[in-house]
């Protein structure tokens, strides 16, 4: 955040600690990772409040609090092979990059991914491999993972993604329909299944089968 004002900067990141995001290493990776360069067009100027945002595909950008307490709920470890499911802007996958090994995210929509790949370019985030996939299938070839994060609310854990996840791995994602509450869902992998934390409220787009057509 360089080109931030000292003054943004800290309210930025008290904004991120008051909504319960105390975590150092998410709070350091958030303060790298300028959320400005995600947020295009007529609301550029509102990418430091903790607020979600339209980005293109009818899409959104999600609020920084939500993002620091999903990242916070994953407990990622330097060594983690991290899956996101929903590039979206690319901020989440961005954040990621900053605590994990390596990080794969994958998106149904195109124009999302070029997007998302030019700025990971941009910022020299080069482990961070962005793909154009149906995100509910996971991604069978790189599995299993330590870590997968879930940007879209499905109605259940996708099993898919649940089959993906590494025994001693952690999966982040919201659950519920799209027009009701939606909790944040943290799923632990053990030897003998899984267990599951409700977290916070949240409101997430719904998790779609198949690819978008970009708009």
């Amino acid at each position: 955040m360089t080109e931030l004002s000292a003054e943004t900067k800290m309210q930025f990141l008290f904004a991120l600690r008051s909504k319960g995001v105390t975590d150092t290493r998410v709070l350091e990776a958030m303060e790298a990772i300028d959320r400005g360069r995600f947020v295009r067009g007529l609301f550029a100027e509102r990418a430091y409040e903790d607020m979600p945002l339209p980005i293109a595909c009818g899409q959104t950008i999600s609020q920084p609090s939500v993002v620091g307490l999903m990242t916070q709920a994953l407990e990622i470890t330097p060594r983690d092979k991290v899956l996101e499911v929903g590039t979206g802007s690319g901020y989440q996958a961005a954040i990621l990059s900053r605590l994990a090994r390596r990080v794969y995210t994958v998106d149904r929509y195109r124009r999302l991914v070029r997007e998302a790949r030019e700025l990971f370019e941009t910022l020299g985030l080069v482990n961070i491999t962005a793909i154009l996939a149906d995100g509910s299938f996971g991604l069978p070839d790189q599995a299993p993972f330590d870590r997968i994060l879930v940007t879209a609310a499905a109605e259940d854990p996708p099993g898919p993604l649940l089959a993906q996840l590494r025994i001693g791995g952690i999966m982040v994602l919201p659950v519920g329909q799209s027009d009701t509450v939606q909790r944040l869902i943290r799923v632990r992998r053990t030897e003998d299944g899984f267990d599951y934390d409700e977290l916070n409220p949240v409101r997430f787009v719904p998790l779609v089968e198949g690819l978008g057509k970009d708009g």
